[in-house]
């Protein structure tokens, strides 16, 4: 955060002396001056959301600067705004989720970070362009806000040219131009026990290199099963097939936010709407019922999204624990094929 900030202020510090209300900002409707204060107001409602754990909805303030603040003041307000949501992330607990309307009605704080980051990116790009300045910030800012926001676009020819065009600001080689866009923070689930929490394309990415993406697991470390899983996903991003809702979902203890498995979908239910499920938990969480239990919760959820009749499940012959899982979950065997069992859950 701090760092797209002063990236922000570096570039926009040397034309302070220029009409900024009288300008465009890029492609729109606000002046270059009003871009620039709504920048510190995203970044103060951000804060305000996280450090009041607002969950209803957006708190009832807003920015409002002095009359005589010149272009210098609103910088350094964007600066201060900045500083607080940076603190606002860095206090708030992992697992804690406030109100933002798209498209679930929630994000974490590594959510809100990114929105912040991506705001400060797009809009200091916005009164850039209405300067007539040019104006490219570090790829590992744009990819921050890609990767966490993003997760349904196909990765381009660079991080902030793929931003730029995501967010219809600009163009990129065989594909159509952007018209409407919002945010896509990762969905969340919640079972008895547990919170069922949707990975990103970046806390896949960390946990196929063996990282902890983002969690911290029981017994240290996530399952190898896991970590395929995550590899996976990656290379569904990177083709442009990836779809949040049916991906990855790293099961979370609510008692004293530790990871003990994951669970996911192979992809988009197909077209007679099956889809196939997947699971595994690490070793010093198994026997508590932790599988049945996230398998219940998004079969359940699979099977109210519209078109979807059967969860699917394929288990090792020789894995007596999974096929329990799946027979406490109400799945019915339905074949077998030379090493495996195909369960299936109807609605």
């Amino acid at each position: 955060m701090e760092e797209a900030v002063a990236d922000c202020v570096a570039a926009l510090g040397a034309v302070t002396d220029r009409d900024w209300a009288g300008v465009r900002a890029g492609r729109l409707e606000w002046s270059c001056r009003e871009a620039a204060e709504h920048i510190a107001d995203d970044l103060i409602a951000y804060a305000g959301r996280l450090a009041g754990r607002s969950t209803a909805g957006r708190l009832p303030f807003t920015i409002s600067l002095d009359e005589d603040t010149d272009n210098t003041g609103v910088l350094k307000t964007v600066e201060a705004t900045g500083a607080l949501l940076a603190a606002a992330v860095r206090t708030t607990p992992r697992a804690v989720r406030a109100f933002h309307p798209y498209p679930f009605r929630h994000a974490n704080r590594e959510g809100f970070a990114a929105m912040g980051v991506t705001e400060v990116l797009l809009h200091t790009h916005d009164i850039a362009e209405g300067m007539g300045i040019g104006y490219e910030p570090p790829a590992e800012l744009a990819s921050f806000g890609l990767t966490r926001l993003f997760p349904q676009v196909k990765p381009g020819p660079t991080p902030w040219r793929t931003l730029l065009w995501a967010t219809g600001r600009g163009e990129l080689p065989g594909r159509e131009p952007v018209t409407a866009w919002r945010w896509s923070n990762n969905p969340v689930l919640r079972s008895e026990r547990l919170t069922l929490e949707g990975v990103t394309p970046a806390a896949a990415a960390d946990l196929s290199l063996a990282g902890d993406g983002g969690f911290a697991w029981v017994g240290g470390a996530a399952a190898d099963g896991t970590r395929e899983g995550a590899g996976i996903m990656v290379k569904q991003y990177e083709e442009g097939v990836f779809h949040p809702e049916w991906g990855m979902y790293v099961l979370v203890r609510r008692q004293d936010d530790l990871a003990v498995g994951a669970m996911g979908f192979h992809g988009v239910p197909d077209g007679d709407g099956r889809v196939e499920i997947g699971y595994d938990l690490v070793a010093g969480a198994r026997g508590h019922g932790y599988a049945t239990e996230a398998l219940r919760t998004l079969s359940r959820w699979a099977l109210e999204q519209d078109g979807v009749r059967t969860v699917a499940a394929v288990v090792d012959h020789e894995n007596v624990p999974s096929q329990n899982v799946v027979a406490r979950a109400g799945f019915t065997r339905v074949s077998e094929d030379v090493g495996q069992i195909t369960y299936e859950l109807r609605g």
